[in-house]
């Protein structure tokens, strides 16, 4: 069966995905759609494909589901939240400016940033939770945590860094300087390291005098992008509890800058960005 479904690229500080509204087209079989259509020479191009459809709790409003470049399914994108914060508002879907989204790495509340005359999201505020130190099913150590730890990779790849979930795994290396760091091959071996089960999305980041910190990443799954929400978020994290930088810091990222606060009153995580629309368009599925 051919079918026309409608997509809208966006992007959140480069971290670009396709976005399509599953109450609308059915999706049959995103895994395979995901891998076909990130392809940036032969289909649409970007970083995944993000499926916005119908939540199943009354606790949310609406879900989120995110797949890889490489077509597996991660639990959570930051950057992917803030776009589709603007999608639901701007497309009509909601006239909220606090909308409460189900992934799979739990419920995101999205705080929403309007322009002077609310017609447009300028920005948006995640709530991202609270970062988990330790997660045994996704670090292969007694306890599940590591802290400016070593990890060596199958080709013998090693780098010291601390371990981060933000429902999604995170490994971040501070480096001397990022802008000439070899991130693709430290990058793609540390991702499937033997003490990553569910292989590890790989920070690497330098701390600038200014108490900013400028952050290339290796998503799991996908390779370089241009940026990641949960790993600036990570990155974050693993510069405060390591005494690198303060809860309030300034993330920038090949694609664009985040503020990242990690508040101390309640422990969450709060991820501010910008989030663009590219283009819509069309595309033909074989069911």
């Amino acid at each position: 069966m051919h079918r026309i479904i409608e997509f809208t690229k966006m992007h959140g500080a480069g971290n670009d995905y396709i976005y399509v509204n599953t109450l609308r087209h059915a999706v049959e079989d995103p895994h395979r759609l995901a891998l076909l259509w990130s392809d940036r020479h032969k289909g649409i191009g970007g970083d995944g494909l993000v499926l916005i459809g119908q939540a199943t709790t009354t606790a949310a409003d609406f879900s989120m589901r995110i797949f890889n470049a490489d077509g597996s399914e991660a639990r959570m994108c930051g950057n992917a939240s803030r776009c589709i914060g603007k999608y639901l508002y701007e497309y009509g879907l909601s006239p909220k400016t606090v909308i409460r989204l189900e992934t799979l790495a739990g419920i995101k509340v999205l705080h929403l940033h309007l322009s002077e005359d609310g017609r447009t999201v300028q920005s948006v505020t995640v709530d991202m939770d609270e970062p988990a130190l330790a997660v045994k099913s996704q670090l292969a150590t007694e306890d599940g945590s590591l802290r400016e730890g070593e990890v060596t990779a199958t080709d013998g790849t090693t780098a010291t860094g601390t371990f981060v979930s933000m429902g999604n795994p995170h490994f971040v290396v501070f480096v001397d300087d990022v802008e000439t760091f070899d991130v693709a091959r430290h990058g793609s071996a540390l991702e499937h390291a033997a003490i990553f089960p569910e292989r590890c999305n790989i920070e690497f980041a330098t701390v600038r005098a200014d108490g900013s910190i400028r952050m290339r990443v290796w998503e799991r799954g996908s390779g370089i992008t241009m940026a990641c929400g949960t790993g600036a978020c990570a990155t974050a994290v693993a510069a405060a509890v390591t005494g690198r930088a303060g809860r309030d810091v300034v993330i920038e990222m090949d694609g664009g800058a985040l503020r990242i606060e990690w508040r101390e009153a309640d422990g969450r995580v709060y991820m501010t960005g910008p989030a663009e629309k590219v283009f819509d368009g069309t595309i033909a599925c074989d069911d």
